[in-house]
């Protein structure tokens, strides 16, 4: 009969009827305070040049990222992911550029920090944006891989700088073997005991990343955008990988372990998460930002859905906080 109502005892629908009603039940909740913006520097006083494979996402000269910086925090976003995009002048084998105390991150990090003090920066420590072949590392005699324990040598004396220079947290994501443990050692031996670690744990070997290789410059120095990390990054196929490397940075003391990407990769956020008491940070990375705006711009998803949706995926998944280059549009939303 038309008008026949079912006998049910549950209606999960009684808590969908009325917005305030999905408000009360709402689990996950996404706000400003959990996410990163990642930026990108250049030196000199150029304009901001957008970055053709990110929509909205520019290289910064140092004044203007200082601005940035500066409305990112006043929009409730409590963290900054510093990037440098160097002149290939100063690019070699070595990478020997990251050394150099007046190199253009270090000058950067030390004015956002003197004007705006209460923002946590975080700073990469890997070679790619200093070598000229665009690896994480020096290559061995053959060159035809990392040199583990020499590149290692190189990022603990990178972090000490980044450290001396006032960073909040030194990101190692160069997915070498005992990195963390050695950055550690030197902050530490330094007196840098405050200066905490995020590591890049759980760092896959991921077709994601090309639009940010476009942003630093390590594509081009390495003449292609398809350069394979295969022998130090993880294989997207591994999951049980996942935790054995997060279980040694944490040993080696990590203070926050990264997945990276982030969208493809819930399974293994949702896998750390279980596995330690660590915070965990998931990284959003270019490709998964660039596909969401190529989609939204030919009209076949909504920009401003898509985006919460997929940041609210990754919290969801079990990340405590999340690098995303969506931060000051999802932070501005907010304060609506």
């Amino acid at each position: 009969m038309p008008n026949e109502k079912l006998v049910l005892t549950h209606r999960p629908r009684r808590l969908r009827r009325f917005a305030s009603r999905r408000a009360m039940v709402e689990e996950t909740v996404l706000r400003p305070a959990d996410l990163i913006a990642p930026l990108f520097v250049v030196d000199g006083s150029p304009a901001p040049e957008e970055i053709g494979s990110m929509p909205g996402v520019f290289r910064l000269a140092i004044a203007d990222l200082v601005k940035e910086c500066q409305e990112i925090f006043a929009l409730g976003v409590p963290a900054v992911a510093l990037f440098p995009k160097l002149d290939p002048k100063l690019k070699d084998e070595n990478g020997t550029e990251a050394l150099n105390p007046q190199t253009l991150i270090l000058r950067a990090v030390r004015a956002v920090k003197q004007a705006v003090p209460e923002l946590s920066i975080i700073t990469d420590v890997a070679l790619d944006p200093y070598t000229s072949h665009g690896h994480d590392g020096v290559l061995n005699a053959e060159k035809d891989n990392v040199d583990n324990d020499r590149t290692v040598a190189i990022l603990a004396q990178m972090a000490v700088m980044q450290a001396e220079a006032g960073v909040d947290f030194v990101a190692p994501s160069d997915m070498m073997d005992g990195r963390v443990g050695a950055i550690r050692k030197a902050l530490d031996a330094a007196g840098y005991t405050d200066t905490a670690i995020m590591a890049y744990s759980v760092k896959y070997n991921s077709a994601y990343y090309g639009p940010f290789r476009d942003a630093v410059g390590s594509a081009q120095a390495a003449g292609t955008r398809l350069l394979s990390k295969a022998t130090y990054q993880m294989n997207p196929a591994n999951r049980r990988e996942a935790i054995r490397e997060m279980q040694l940075d944490v040993a080696e003391g990590a203070d926050v372990v990264m997945v990276k990407p982030a969208g493809a990769y819930l399974d293994i956020i949702r896998e750390v998460r279980n596995a330690t008491r660590t915070p965990v940070a998931a990284y959003q990375v270019s490709g998964e930002y660039s596909q969401i705006h190529a989609a939204a711009r030919l009209g076949w998803l909504d920009l401003v859905r898509t985006r919460h949706e997929s940041l609210l995926a990754i919290k969801r998944a079990g990340a405590d906080m999340i690098l995303t280059y969506f931060a000051k549009d999802i932070a501005k939303a907010y304060k609506g």
